[in-house]
């Protein structure tokens, strides 16, 4: 690292000085931070879970697993007995500086709250949305009830063009909105992924347009702040997916690594499949086996249809072999869903209020 301002040796104020361990705030402590906490956990006998290496586990005493979660510095435990939380969280103060907040109801933004007597769990972050309104100048905002519109469809050729309209974006900050409506994409508002992914299309030369359908998702967001994520308690613990994409969706170019609807659909269901071999791993890896076939759901019978046969067409040999893997996988099944009942739908591209509406319902996205 530099001498630090007044600490510098005469003569060698150009020298740097070497580390003898590692300070926090340099681009190695995280990482140091992890391995030395990685090792005192596996020592403690837990298991670090192979499909996510902030993931920890244990079987308790009584046949219950405990699971203790981290990110960086920040951790929750989780077990049946809170005798099994004490203990674990004993043996961390002797080992570390700890700061305990007690049950948890907040941790990187998003709040959690629970209903005992339901058995249910649900996620928000209304506080930082409330706090990214403030921050870009739209808490006084007009309400929406959807975060784009039907019938508008951005382009590159609403970047900025005359010089007022460069000065006037260059004193937007649009990465940063765009940078923050993410994190609450990513954590507890799937509702305005395909949104989201379509302005961060346009961070290079972004033009008013641009700017109005951000600005959109912010007034989407100001009639929404409570809304997130609901789990439920239920008898078993079954994963399945839905699969839809979009075929052409480019108005730029109309550019398309398939080259029609059938191969576009048949393509993400490959994607799909793949991100359900890690879940499956996931959930099973925390003790609950999941024995079952995962079944997918898709609304393009041609694509089920390819993905059932074997079978050589001259009209499909240019797809890559590696996306022919699930016609072999065993532990999948592929069924026919319609388009108004497909969960995915909303996330290939912007619906009306009311089908928006019916997939929120159908994904658990609800008012809190």
């Amino acid at each position: 690292m530099t001498q630090l301002e007044g600490f510098q040796v005469p003569g060698k104020e150009d020298y740097v000085c070497k580390l003898k361990k590692s300070l926090y705030g340099l681009k190695q402590s995280p990482r140091q931070w992890y391995k030395r906490f990685d090792s005192y956990m596996l020592e403690l006998g837990y298991n670090r879970s192979p499909y996510d290496c902030c993931v920890y586990h244990i079987k308790a005493e009584d046949g219950s697993m405990i699971y203790l979660v981290l990110y960086v510095d920040d951790m929750l435990i989780a077990a049946r007995s809170k005798s099994d939380i004490q203990k674990l969280k004993g043996l961390l103060s002797a080992e570390f500086e700890m700061k305990f907040l007690g049950a948890a109801q907040k941790i990187l933004g998003t709040e959690i709250y629970r209903d005992r007597s339901k058995k249910k769990l649900f996620l928000s972050q209304k506080s930082y949305i409330h706090k990214i309104l403030s921050r870009f100048d739209m808490s006084s905002a007009k309400p929406l009830n959807t975060p784009s519109a039907s019938n508008v469809h951005l382009s590159s050729t609403y970047a900025s063009q005359s010089k007022a309209e460069k000065e006037y974006m260059s004193r937007v900050s649009y990465a940063s909105a765009v940078g923050s409506l993410m994190y609450a994409m990513v954590c507890t508002r799937p509702d305005v992924a395909h949104d989201v992914s379509v302005v961060s299309r346009f961070m290079i030369q972004p033009g008013k347009e641009h700017w109005q359908a951000v600005k959109r998702i912010f007034r989407y967001l100001k009639g929404t702040p409570d809304v997130g994520i609901s789990f439920e308690s239920d008898t078993e613990c079954l994963v399945s997916g839905y699969s839809d994409s979009n075929y052409a969706g480019d108005v730029d170019t109309r550019r398309s690594v398939t080259l029609s609807t059938t191969e576009a659909k048949y393509m993400a269901l490959t994607e799909a499949v793949k991100e359900e071999i890690w879940l499956k791993g996931l959930v099973g890896d925390l003790g609950l086996h999941h024995d079952q076939a995962v079944v997918y759901y898709c609304d393009s019978l041609s694509a089920i249809c390819l993905a059932k046969d074997q079978v050589h067409h001259e009209r499909t040999k240019q797809i890559d072999v590696r996306y022919h893997f699930l016609r072999t996988e065993k532990r999948i099944k592929v069924k026919k869903v319609g388009t108004a009942d497909t969960h995915a739908d909303m996330f290939t591209k912007p619906v009306p209020h009311g089908k928006f509406q019916h997939c929120l319902d159908l994904l658990n996205v609800l008012s809190g």
